[in-house]
């Protein structure tokens, strides 16, 4: 019998507790703080009757029934700000804006109590008080600020709530704001929806609905699963990180690694419903999509293409190349996109790449194309061995000799010790070198030769 006594904002509650944990995923740390800033209308037309009542008792009576269900619950903080309740118009005073009640534990009381002795008087400034709310929201590294404007009437004065509703958020100091419209003009829709959640109310049944929307979606959780597709378009990729930023601040929300569940399905996530995300994902290359919306309450699929295959390259004589590596760039780019050691099997989005293998002489390939769930495997000739023998030192290059005929320099000799190993490609090489105390350059000495696979060559320069 005491539960079906209980108002329906305490039932709220009883989500909000067993809920509100959903909105970190990680075990370790704490829960994110909610503060609710409610910026209530205290203009002089609130005085105005809607229905059978004035619009300042029924706005009053609903919130206070709210902020009394709330009140004392953990990890939940509320402040009010009020405007148009300090100054009669006219004049009309665009500052007429004031925090009433900070942010604090345990404050319900006080705002109830602020919120019994508002007497409407003055005019509607909307963008200054969304302006103002910057500095009512203490700092706090990990907390959900929001804001809820009850309004019956649109901007008054000169400022632009849009805006400012944008670059707060762009700034990262609130949500997305909701609106809430006591009987306001249909006209008037396209004023608010810029600058947040806007619900419009025809009558007081209608107001105490929206309110208890509002507070649903404030307090709700909302799950979400990524579907990491695969080239056939099933969610068969995993293993991946993905980082969920905000989509005006670009600040990080949430930074996963993707994992599929015992059932082998995308893993489910539990996420703060009210910011609009970007996501990133950490493939090679990565992967973007922008402006995703979750619905409030649901089981939301988020589809993202990383269809992916892997990319090895090996040599029969890893000894001599255990440090060897591999610049892979995407097909056409300069840009480096990996750079990768041998025997390591890394994964790349399907496609075409260009290698650059670090041998001595370098190896280029282009076009290398990496398929669906299928390793690309590149097999690097065997090396020779060449012995660089001096009884000076000089000034030289080892150059390979191309088929062209034309010689591409490969390793500068400048300064070396009396002896030097070079591992080396097979293929044609050609050597110059002059000692340093010669001043004439007809003294240059050159060497021609070639390298076979595990073989070995000695050469004399004096």
């Amino acid at each position: 019998m005491r539960i079906k006594q209980l108002k329906y904002y305490t039932v709220l509650v009883f989500i909000l507790l067993l809920t509100i944990s959903g909105f970190g995923q990680d075990r370790n740390s704490q829960v994110p703080k909610s503060r609710i800033l409610f910026i209530f209308d205290g203009s002089q037309s609130m005085e105005g009757y809607w229905e059978e009542e004035r619009k300042i008792k029924i706005a009053r009576d609903y919130l206070i029934q709210l902020v009394d269900s709330l009140d004392g619950v953990g990890n939940v903080e509320m402040g009010l700000r009020v405007y148009g309740h300090q100054f009669e118009v006219p004049p009309q005073r665009c500052d007429d804006s004031r925090l009433e009640v900070p942010f604090s534990e345990d404050n319900g009381k006080q705002i109830k109590h602020t919120l019994r002795y508002i007497r409407p008087k003055g005019t509607t400034p909307i963008a200054y008080s969304l302006e103002q709310a910057e500095k009512d929201f203490p700092e706090c590294k990990d907390c959900r600020n929001i804001i809820i404007l009850i309004t019956d009437g649109k901007e008054a004065c000169e400022g632009d709530p849009c805006e400012v509703s944008k670059a707060l958020q762009k700034k990262g100091i609130v949500l997305k704001p909701f609106i809430i419209g006591i009987g306001l003009d249909p006209n008037f829709t396209e004023t608010f929806e810029c600058v947040g959640h806007f619900y419009n109310t025809p009558n007081k049944e209608k107001f105490k609905q929206a309110l208890d929307v509002v507070i649903t979606k404030i307090l709700n959780n909302t799950t979400a699963q990524v579907n990491l597709l695969d080239t056939y378009g099933q969610p068969t990729e995993s293993n991946v990180g993905m980082t969920f930023y905000h989509h005006l601040s670009g600040t990080i929300k949430y930074n996963f690694i993707h994992t599929l569940n015992y059932m082998g399905n995308p893993d489910t996530l539990t996420m703060d419903p009210l910011p609009v995300y970007d996501l990133t994902v950490h493939t090679m290359p990565k992967v973007k999509k922008d402006s995703i919306k979750l619905t409030i309450g649901k089981h939301n699929m988020i589809g993202i293409k990383t269809p992916q295959g892997a990319l090895k390259f090996t040599s029969d004589n890893s000894s001599r190349y255990r440090n060897l590596k591999c610049i892979v760039r995407k097909d056409g780019s300069h840009k480096t996109l990996n750079v990768q050691k041998i025997d390591k099997k890394e994964k790349y989005l399907t496609g075409k790449y260009d290698l650059e293998i670090l041998t001595l002489p370098t190896i280029k390939i282009e076009d290398v194309k990496i398929e669906q769930s299928h390793t690309t495997k590149i097999e690097i000739p065997k090396p020779g061995m060449l012995n660089i023998l001096l009884s000076t030192t000089g000034y030289g290059y080892l150059f390979e000799k191309k088929k062209s005929g034309k010689l591409s320099r490969i390793y500068n000799l400048n300064s070396i010790e009396e002896k030097k190993s070079l591992i080396l490609q097979p293929g044609k090489y050609e050597m110059t070198f002059r000692p340093k105390n010669m001043k004439r350059t007809m003294y240059t000495t050159r060497k021609t030769f070639e390298i076979k696979s595990g073989s070995s060559k000695t050469i004399r320069l004096y």
